[in-house]
């Protein structure tokens, strides 16, 4: 594995976990190996493709018999640290952050969302999905306190970016970001994007 991360580009860390999803799915199939071609054929990426992303790391394949599927998994997860369980600090205890504590994948995957935070009065003190709710003004002690270094931001737009700074002052690295608003971020900072209506727009762009 290797330790230059910086050098490799980050569309590529981006199509690891596809692979790794893919490969799960291979594993409930009772598959032992795997071609790159087959791999790209179920995901849509050129074999060129996944051999090179897969070369960053390391050798994983065989000549003549592709990748050992569940020795490529834990490597993957390795790489990508999913071998670990993650604490995550979710911000905003409106319907979104209701929907994201009953979505269990989350800590099937390894990220356990911990502790919930809000500014209404009327939801703090107060449980959802089992979690008490914190005054979102307690966001520095208790994710510093913890250790945490992944968050959830599910709040509306015009509070993301007060909330994204408090976030990584008290030292989370990675944001997972609902609002539909860009956050500024120091660069070792990691933010991803879900907005479902840029989605929906640039699907209809093919519509007639």
């Amino acid at each position: 594995m290797t330790s230059t991360i910086k050098a490799i580009p980050d569309i590529v860390i981006g199509r690891l976990p596809l692979y790794l999803r893919a490969l799960a799915y291979m594993i409930e199939e009772n598959r032992e190996f795997v071609s790159s071609q087959e791999l790209g054929d179920r995901l849509g990426i050129s074999s060129v493709q996944i051999r090179k992303d897969l070369s960053y790391f390391g050798e994983f394949g065989k000549q003549g018999t592709g990748y050992e599927i569940q020795f490529l998994r834990q490597q993957l997860r390795q790489i990508l640290h999913a071998d670990k369980v993650w604490e995550i600090a979710l911000v905003g205890a409106g319907d979104l952050g209701h929907a994201l504590i009953r979505y269990e994948e989350f800590c099937e995957k390894g990220f356990c969302i911990a502790v919930v935070f809000d500014r209404d009065p009327q939801k703090i003190g107060r449980k959802m999905g089992g979690f008490e709710v914190f005054d979102a003004e307690s966001i520095p002690t208790i994710v510093k306190e913890r250790g945490i270094k992944v968050a959830i931001i599910a709040v509306p737009a015009s509070e993301a970016q007060a909330v994204s700074d408090i976030l990584v002052k008290a030292g989370v690295r990675a944001i997972l970001n609902y609002a539909p608003i860009t956050l500024s971020v120091p660069p070792k900072v990691q933010v991803q994007y879900i907005n479902p209506i840029i989605q929906l727009q640039h699907m209809a762009y093919y519509l007639d």
